[in-house]
């Protein structure tokens, strides 16, 4: 049994080497002249701009489903004022951020994994490096910069939109002014809040860029590696969001809260 777990433990380690080297090629290009900006606008519009309706009407959704939710349980300890505030806190520190970051996922880094593999299936890459063009720092530079600049602008507006529709949820049942409301919000939360959860959506975005990027530019030839690319990178692309997101938390409370 020992032997049959060796093939799959070496196909591991071959893994972990290839992004190794991916990463350090990543590197490599990423200080290199030539840097191609109108690629990497259109990417930042392609990856920001067209999630920006999937992050907006999520958001709302959950900053109105969390107050509905809340609301209950404050109000049997006397303490339904603390809703704005509860709202904030938890929504900014980490269901803001983790809940878009793995939307990102869903939606740029499968569709980073299948642009990417169809291109190495068709051999346009190859074509690219015949004809002297550099393809990891047009294709995989310009993508991995865009989803980490990105993923946090988003995330800076779901949270807005999610207060909102805490706001919207709360005067369901309340009636409550919209400058009293995000005042309560505002006043709860410090700077210490803001920096960690920016922080590491931009850990997020990396993650998210670099593994589409990974599964995509190393898939396999045949058109079934397409779908698998894609597939892979959302899966491998979630699961470090959540690892970035526990160590996150973890040097936030060593650093801030002890």
């Amino acid at each position: 049994m020992a032997e049959q777990a060796i093939p799959g433990y070496k196909k591991w380690l071959e893994a972990v080497g290839d992004q190794g080297v991916f990463f350090s090629s990543f590197f490599r290009n990423l200080f290199r002249g030539g840097f191609e900006w109108s690629e990497f606008v259109r990417q930042c519009y392609e990856i920001g701009y067209r999630s920006m309706m999937l992050v907006g009407i999520t958001s709302f959704i959950m900053g109105l489903v969390l107050i509905l939710q809340l609301r209950p349980s404050l109000l049997e300890l006397g303490a339904e004022s603390m809703l704005p505030r509860t709202l904030a806190v938890s929504f900014i520190r980490e269901i803001g951020p983790v809940i878009i970051a793995i939307i990102c996922a869903g939606k740029v880094a499968s569709g980073i994994g299948a642009e990417l593999g169809s291109m190495k299936v068709t051999e346009q890459i190859d074509a690219m490096e015949v004809s002297g063009a550099n393809p990891l720092q047009y294709l995989v530079v310009t993508r991995v910069l865009a989803t980490a600049f990105m993923v946090p602008l988003l995330t800076l507006i779901g949270d807005a939109i999610g207060l909102f529709g805490g706001f919207l949820a709360l005067n369901f049942t309340d009636d409550i002014s919209f400058s009293l409301y995000f005042t309560k919000c505002i006043s709860s939360l410090e700077f210490m809040d803001l920096l960690p959860a920016v922080v590491k959506t931009i850990f997020f975005g990396f993650a998210i860029g670099f593994v589409g990027c990974y599964k995509g530019y190393n898939s396999n030839k045949g058109t079934e590696s397409v779908g698998l690319a894609a597939n892979s990178a959302v899966v491998t692309a979630s699961l470090w969001i959540f690892v970035i997101d526990a160590l996150a938390v973890q040097i936030t409370s060593i650093l801030f809260y002890r």
